[in-house]
């Protein structure tokens, strides 16, 4: 009988997704087990043909929900066939569609997706009867079924009503049963974000899910685990965790990447700011990223504000014209694509044929035109993308043939991109016999030009020959360029230590850049634009939400955006009454200054601004002025591309001139507030306004002898120079005062030039006691040459007067002519002369002793 009991739990085990079914038959089996074993055997045939039909009735109940539910469409379904087009139908059907959204469609938000009082919205008869047939479904514990209905609750699939309490348990429920990887991402992404109120965050239970999650290869946790551990959120902050995960995530990524047609995967770039779209967090002019250099400098006219749809009508108006550097540029356009414009091979090629056919006979390729304003040289552009095409099967079949006849064509006038597709061609023989070494001299020629692809594979090349120096220096040269193969392999030999020391933070760093490259791989970006565009705001949230919390800035600072309800001081919410109020979904301070945090530590100045107004202000937290201070003194200090905010100095100025989070000064804040006029000269007239007021509370603060440093006149720029310096500079430069070229310079003073090593410089002595008595002993040991050499100069003196006194005495004693001697006299005439003697009648009329 107990061999018969091991047969019994060995059959269950084998049945799927029916765990608590037999868990029932095997208790019952359980009672009759002293009966006999044919009892215990019976019962077994019993349970396993019960649990056999229960699971098919499962299955079927899912598909028959799943043919339900596809057959339901979404309104937004059926108004998104009226996009924007082109023409006056097209426009007003556009417009039409976004006017009877605003009205009817926009209703107020639900405060509690929680909340039972509230009631169930009603249903329709297809998602009705399609949910019935999940939940008896689900009720076998059939995981599909379970899935589907968190799914639905989760995102609001096929119109049903989000539920974010029913998703945590669905999918809790579906983590438990199974261990789905899935399931347990989300369970983790539930606890990290407290999504809906559907449970409290937990950022540990979130990890502990996450990492299950990322060692069952959910690649969405593996991304979410690495940036746990790389930023320190739930954990300690752990480097090698952090590059192990995300050298999991990077393997995928360039698995993805070179997965695609020769050359590579096409990886379109998703993440973008909504806020650099509207100017910026403060808005145009406020922001660092619309102020200083990247200001708007045109005027209204300028081509500089001009929309996507504009900048193509000039180009094709251009075109038309006979401008081939406007057809390439519309080639290139439709080729690579954008945010905002699809790609579009069969235009691009029609553009690159156009410019092409301007240069050569299609036919047989001879030159039809002289090379005059560059033309050849935009033909080889367009031949390498024409031949690009032609060896990608991209808008047109693959031909190799084709492809190395516009290589050639572009080679023949040294373009780069057409050596590198050369040079990769004879490197995978793809049309040509495969030949690494004439791949090696295509790869070299393009590299010279500084084509990226061309010295990445120069780098590979030289990397299996095992010389890594040259293949490292070319490496770093991509690198510069931010090519994900690049990266992958400086990652791989800082991680590895390969020919250097190991350095996991550069490993880490460049793991991370390659596994955020890959956007499609694991990301909802394109998923949450759409929706954000469409004014789904819910939808648009929890895409970026996701991808937030993989390490996204980008979508950081879009979900910070979308839950900042303090834009400006004043809202005007209060003065369109028909402008309904953002549900509680999307009125979140605390979880918008969590996201700002993440966003600010990954150098986002504009959000570590942010941050500062909402300690400020007390948004979502406690107010905490010396906090704020310290984010304003951060992002103040902190610089993108060369360029600060000023935002943040007019802030700490602000700060300093009341006296909140730092101490009162009115000469600091004048500073500050100085500062940010230079910074940003949009600024001028709130700084302006906020100078007049300070100066006025300083002067009352100085007439009335108050406490506060008033503001000072700014002192003299002087020159602080050390003693070498000081010599270097007496010894070797050409003073001004004695080399001038002109007689101005001679007959006007240098007065804010003093003379090195004068009065100004010995004003401000700033250096140790050692060198001040070395100073000093200088100048001790200058003092006295300058004396010796005077004394040496009297002595000459009076022994030349000495010698011509003798010689005068002489002249004149042999005249004839004697001249009476004063005996106490010197002969150099050391004092007075006595009366009767001729020259007493001079110091007479002198006045001397009078």
């Amino acid at each position: 009988m107990a061999s018969a009991v091991i047969s019994f739990k060995f059959l269950v085990t084998l049945i799927d997704g029916a765990d608590l079914k037999c868990e029932i038959t095997w208790c019952h089996a359980a009672q009759y087990a002293a009966a006999s074993a044919a009892r215990v055997l019976y019962l077994m045939v019993i349970c396993l043909f019960n649990l056999r039909s229960t699971i098919k009735e499962a299955a079927l109940q899912v598909q028959d929900a799943l043919s339900e539910l596809h057959s339901i469409e979404t309104p937004f379904q059926r108004l998104a066939r009226f996009d924007k087009t082109s023409g006056f139908v097209g426009t007003t059907a556009y417009y039409a569609k976004e006017a009877f959204i605003i009205l009817f469609m926009n209703g107020p938000g639900q405060d509690d997706y929680l909340n039972p009082q509230l009631g169930i919205p009603k249903l329709s008869k297809p998602l009705a009867k399609a949910v019935r047939l999940l939940e008896s479904a689900a009720r076998e514990n059939n995981s599909d079924a379970i899935f589907l209905l968190a799914e639905m609750n989760f995102y609001g699939n096929f119109t049903h009503p989000r539920n974010y309490g029913e998703a945590f348990r669905r999918y809790h429920e579906l983590s438990a049963l199974t261990g789905n990887s899935s399931a347990q991402h989300m369970v983790g992404f539930m606890y990290a974000t407290g999504i809906g109120g559907a449970v409290e965050r937990d950022q540990a239970k979130a990890l502990m899910y996450h990492t299950f999650a990322a060692r069952a290869g959910d690649t969405r946790s593996e991304m979410t685990t690495a940036f746990r551990h790389h930023a320190g959120i739930g954990t300690p902050r752990d480097c090698n965790e952090a590059a192990r995960y995300y050298k999991r995530v990077a393997d995928k990524a360039m698995d993805f990447s070179r997965s695609g047609p020769p050359g590579g995967m096409a990886l379109q770039r998703e993440a973008y700011r909504l806020a650099d779209e509207e100017g910026g967090v403060y808005g145009e002019g406020a922001s660092v990223v619309s102020s200083g250099i990247y200001a708007n400098k045109g005027g209204p006219n300028s081509d500089q504000h001009a929309a996507l749809d504009d900048v193509l009508e000039y180009l094709d108006l251009m075109s038309r014209k006979g401008d081939l550097k406007a057809t390439y540029s519309l080639g290139r356009l439709h080729y690579e694509g954008s945010r905002t414009l699809k790609r579009n091979l069969r235009t691009a090629r029609k553009y690159f044929l156009i410019v092409a056919r301007k240069y050569w006979d299609i036919k047989d390729g001879s030159i039809i035109s002289e090379d005059a304003n560059g033309v050849g040289k935009i033909a080889s552009k367009a031949a390498a993308y024409l031949g690009r095409m032609s060896l990608r099967g991209e808008g047109m079949e693959q031909n190799y043939e084709k492809a190395i006849i516009w290589f050639r064509r572009g080679i023949a006038n040294g373009d780069s991109f057409c050596q590198y597709e050369m040079g990769l061609m004879y490197l995978l023989g793809l049309g040509v016999r495969k030949d690494a070494g004439v791949a090696a001299d295509y790869f070299k020629e393009s590299a010279e030009q500084d084509w990226p692809a061309a010295q990445v594979h120069l780098g590979k090349l030289f990397l299996d020959q095992g010389d890594l120096r040259p293949a490292m220096r070319y490496f770093e040269l991509a690198y510069r360029h931010g090519h994900i193969e690049a990266h992958y392999h400086l990652a791989e030999i800082n991680n590895n230590g390969i020919g250097r020391e190991r350095s996991c933070p550069l490993a880490t760093a460049s793991y991370k850049v390659v596994a955020e490259k890959t956007e499609a791989l694991h990301t909802s970006f394109e998923e949450a634009n759409r929706a954000y565009d469409s004014g789904d705001k819910e939808t648009a949230l929890i895409g970026y939400m996701m991808a937030a919390e993989q390490g996204y800035e980008a979508a950081q600072a879009n979900v910070a955006y979308i839950l900042d309800e303090h834009r400006s001081i004043v809202s005007l919410d209060l003065l369109i009454p028909w402008k309904t109020k953002a549900s509680s979904f999307l009125r979140n301070a605390g979880l918008a200054l969590i996201y700002w945090t993440r966003s600010a530590k990954q150098s986002n100045i504009d959000s570590m601004v942010k941050m500062g107004d909402y300690y400020l202000g007390g948004y979502g937290i406690d107010a905490d002025m010396e906090k704020a201070a310290t984010c304003y003194h951060t992002a103040q200090e902190m610089q993108q591309s060369g360029q600060q905010s000023a935002q943040a100095m007019w802030n700490l100025g602000w700060m300093h001139e009341n006296g909140i989070g730092v101490d009162q000064d009115y000469h600091l804040a004048k500073r500050y507030y100085d500062l940010a006029l230079e910074t940003n000269q949009e600024s001028y007239l709130p700084v302006k306004l906020s100078l007049l007021k300070l100066r006025m509370r300083s002067f009352w603060n100085t007439i009335t002898n108050g406490k506060i440093n008033s503001i000072q006149p700014d002192p003299e720029p002087k020159t602080y120079r050390t003693w070498s310096e000081w010599l270097a500079n007496f010894l070797e430069d050409e003073h001004p005062y004695y080399h001038s070229d002109t007689d101005d310079d001679i007959l006007e003073p240098h007065i804010h030039d003093p003379m090195p090593g004068g009065d100004d410089y010995y004003d401000e002595v700033d250096e140790g006691v050692l060198e001040s008595l070395i100073i000093l002993g200088i100048a001790g040991a200058l003092a006295f040459l300058v004396y010796y050499r005077q004394l040496r100069l009297q002595n000459h003196r009076r022994a030349l007067e000495q010698q011509q006194q003798q010689a005068n005495g002489q002249a004149n004693g042999q005249a004839g002519a004697g001249v009476p001697v004063v005996p106490a006299q010197q002969p150099d005439g050391g004092f007075f002369p006595p009366p009767g003697h001729p020259d007493h009648g001079q110091w007479v009329a002198g006045g001397v002793g009078h």
